[in-house]
């Protein structure tokens, strides 16, 4: 081994502590830059490689058959910054019976004579296309069972058709939920009814701005009215990366704070070896050794626990993507997606860099010293450095070992600097997950509406399964349970909630409408803007679905797929990150005269005060056996997957951050410990017993910790107040202030001294070896 390498090896093995110290504080910025990385190169990345392969249609355009022919839309794909088109094709909103079953789910059926190559090419996953009149495919992300061979049935239409399922496809942009041929059409559309679909690639279609204009320009030569609803490939993209994009922007802060963490504890440890070492840099340089050498060998102590700590954290990093990608995956049939090498590459050569970067900027200005000059240093500090902050402190009444410590931090400005950076980002980590565990909090509440005391759930629906052992249930009344639930003693406050399912004028697939029955809105549920359900005809939606539909408060939308197409107006957005967002609350005689299928109801009830929740329970139980259904205490399950995750990534990645600053601290106070080892003798030869020099040592990073902590607060709210609603923005949530705003001032203060908590804890262990010392050992150290 070179001599250079013998005094790397010898660096690291000696400074133990500063060693442990940098290869964590870069394991945790590694792992958190690895993991949002990734996750940031994948979570597009299945639908982008479908979209360029199929053609995926920019804009899918629902029309009016009774107020549009097909001549006049086939001029429509000459219109100006249309690159391709494909259509017209007939469309119809059918709800088939499968199996013979009982109804099942509306969804909207296309007539295409193949699976088409040029624009939205739908690709066959199993099965075939169908050739004739009879047959079916049906969509992969169809709310249908995509079964072979099953047999749909559709006794409302004239005729009553019956179909067989012949293949299973997915279409990138999701244009349709099953596909015949177009001579099928006329037998699934009911008279008066029906549509066309066109679909359009644009020459530039990157923005939601460049889709609404090449929207207009294929319109303006058709009648007013003729375009009924619209999808944009942005918005089907944005669902697709909808599992993976809330963890980007919170990964991207812990990653930020561990990367500065990083640079900040490498700088400090490489500044104090240089410091501390100042007698062996002039040795080496007497032995030979070159100024860029001694820079060589003290960059090379930083990046040897760097380098550790970076393959410990790319692998933490894939480790922890493994929960997140799960379900990603998945989607488009992708392979593993964890594996994302150029991340890790850039990762690791960014991280690297600037620990080498950071450690050639503190270790220059030991290359640069003289050789007499460096043998001649000593190890102490200035004595006249911090001279007036301790004879401020020992006015004070207070005893001497707190006084002498109180004084410390302005004996060594720099290194109190650096182990108050550490402690403050230690305190913004801790504040900013309390408020993201907060602020998940809400979310939930919000998603459950689980302020009832008790629930009803609905029964589960009767999807027509037979085989051995299934058996059809006695089908719930649900006004005999509404009637029970009203005659309970003790029933206060109650409504019911159904679900139907409806298509929307230009969305494929079913949205779920909840019809209620009673007064809901002390249910739980979170206003965004505008106001709830007041009378028949208003409804409440999530951000998402205005999102998809393109409208926003004060419009109207046509639900189909009932007995007859209903209209609605929203007049208000309401938090519900449930089924994608895609949801209608409306007032259920909003829905009576189209006769909605009612048997999906929950029943949700707050009862009197002074009434005994499970009594209760137990009383209506009674009532409601004959009806096939049961109450329980307590509102809807409030669990979710995501939420689970990000909470146990934040505590974890906060647990790292923390214990890094710890470390920070320790290696402070240790460095700073072992300078003043004879001033420590001196001190125990006068007296000083060890319990009060743990004090002392101790109470030197009090200012430090409380300073620290002070700041790091703010800070903390400020960063949950940007990563928060760019979280909620990656899933197209609007958040409301009640989901931002979860700081209380009772919290602020504990949290505050959380910052001298992570101090405390680091300079305990060098409080420990100070204060076991001995007298004699201590003095006779230079």
């Amino acid at each position: 081994m070179s001599a250079l390498g013998t005094v790397v090896r010898s660096g690291v093995g000696r400074r133990r502590v500063q060693t442990l110290v940098i290869g964590l504080a870069t394991m945790m910025a590694v792992a958190a830059s690895v993991l949002g990385g990734s996750l940031l190169a994948v979570s597009g990345a299945p639908f982008d490689d479908a979209f360029a392969e199929q053609h995926g249609a920019h804009l899918s355009v629902q029309f009016d058959a009774g107020k549009v022919g097909a001549g006049q839309l086939s001029r429509s794909k000459d219109a100006e910054g249309v690159s391709d088109a494909a259509g017209p094709f007939r469309t119809a909103t059918v709800t088939p019976r499968p199996d013979g079953a009982n109804p099942g789910w509306p969804v909207t059926v296309v007539g295409r004579s193949g699976p088409g190559r040029d624009v939205d090419e739908v690709a066959l996953l199993d099965g075939r296309w169908p050739t004739r009149p009879g047959e079916i495919v049906l969509s992969a992300d169809s709310s249908l069972v995509p079964a072979l061979g099953r047999r749909l049935a559709f006794p409302g239409l004239p005729g009553a058709p019956t179909l067989t399922v012949v293949g299973v496809a997915r279409s990138v942009t999701r244009t349709a939920d099953a596909w015949v041929v177009p001579s099928q059409m006329p037998a699934l559309t009911a008279p008066g009814e029906g549509g066309y679909q066109m679909l359009y690639r644009f020459t530039e279609a990157d923005t939601a701005a460049r889709i609404t204009a090449g929207a207009r320009a294929v319109t303006e030569a058709l009648p007013p009215g003729t375009a009924v609803g619209r999808q944009s490939w942005l918005t089907v993209k944005k669902t697709a990366e909808r599992d993976t994009a809330p963890y980007v922007p919170f990964l991207i802060a812990f990653g930020v704070l561990g990367l500065v963490m990083s640079v900040l504890i490498v700088g400090n440890v490489i500044a104090s070896a240089v410091g501390t070492g100042t007698r062996r840099i002039g040795v080496l340089k007497a032995v030979g050794f070159t100024p860029a050498q001694v820079v060589r060998a003290y960059v090379g102590q930083a990046l040897v626990p760097a380098a550790v700590g970076t393959a410990l954290g790319v692998l933490v990093g894939h480790l922890l993507a493994v929960p997140v990608l799960a379900e990603t995956e998945e989607v488009y049939g992708t392979s593993s997606l964890a594996v994302t090498p150029w991340v890790d590459l850039a990762v690791i050569a960014g991280v690297l860099g600037l620990v080498a970067a950071t450690a050639w900027a503190s270790a220059w200005r030991g290359g640069r010293l003289r050789t007499v000059d460096a043998l001649a240093v000593g190890r102490g500090a200035s004595a006249g450095r911090g001279r007036w902050a301790a004879r401020l402190a020992g006015r004070l009444p207070l005893p001497q070992p707190v006084a002498l410590g109180l004084a410390r931090p302005f004996a060594r400005p720099a290194r109190a600097l650096a182990m108050g950076t550490a402690v403050l980002f230690g305190t913004v980590a801790v504040t900013f997950t309390v408020g993201m565990g907060a602020s998940l909090g809400q979310v939930m509440k919000a998603r459950a509406h689980d302020v009832a005391d008790v629930t009803v759930p609905a029964p589960p629906p009767d999807l027509g399964l037979r085989g051995p052992g299934l058996r059809k249930g006695p089908t719930t009344d649900p006004a005999a349970v509404a009637a029970a639930v009203e005659t309970a003693a003790g029933t206060g406050e109650h409504y019911g909630a159904a679900k139907v399912r409806a298509t929307v004028s230009g969305l494929t697939g079913t949205v779920d409408v909840i019809a209620f029955t009673g007064d809901a809105s002390w249910g739980g549920y979170t206003m965004v803007s505008g106001r709830w359900i007041d009378k028949p005809g208003e409804a409440v939606v999530p951000t998402p679905f205005l999102a998809a539909t393109g409208t926003r408060l004060g419009d109207t939308v046509t639900l189909n797929g009932l007995a007859e197409p209903v209209t609605v107006r929203i007049v208000g957005e309401v938090l519900d990150p449930r089924h994608d967002g895609m949801q209608v609350f409306t007032d259920a005689s909003t829905l009576m005269a189209a006769h909605p299928d009612l048997t999906e109801t929950s029943h949700h009830i707050a009862v009197r005060p002074g009434t005994g929740v499970s009594d209760y329970v137990d009383a209506l139980n009674r009532d409601l056996a004959p009806l096939g259904v049961a109450a329980r205490a307590g509102g809807p399950d409030a669990g979710g997957d995501m939420v689970v995750t990000l909470d146990a990534l934040s505590v974890l990645l906060t647990l790292m951050l923390v214990a890094v600053a710890a470390l920070g601290v320790l290696n402070g106070v240790l460095l700073d410990t072992r300078e003043r080892v004879r001033e420590l003798g001196v001190h125990k030869a006068l007296g000083m017993t060890p319990r009060q020099t743990v004090a002392m040592v101790v109470t030197s990073v009090v200012v430090t910790g409380l300073v620290a902590g002070t700041l790091g607060v703010p800070l903390g709210v400020a960063l949950h107040g940007w990563v928060v609603p760019a979280m909620g923005e990656g899933v197209g949530l609007r958040l409301p202030g009640s989901v931002i705003a979860v700081y209380h001032a009772a919290e602020l203060l504990p949290l505050a001294l959380g910052g001298l908590l992570i101090a405390v804890l680091g300079a305990l262990l060098p409080a420990g070896w100070a204060a076991r010392t001995r007298t004699a050992t201590a003095l006779r150290t230079e």
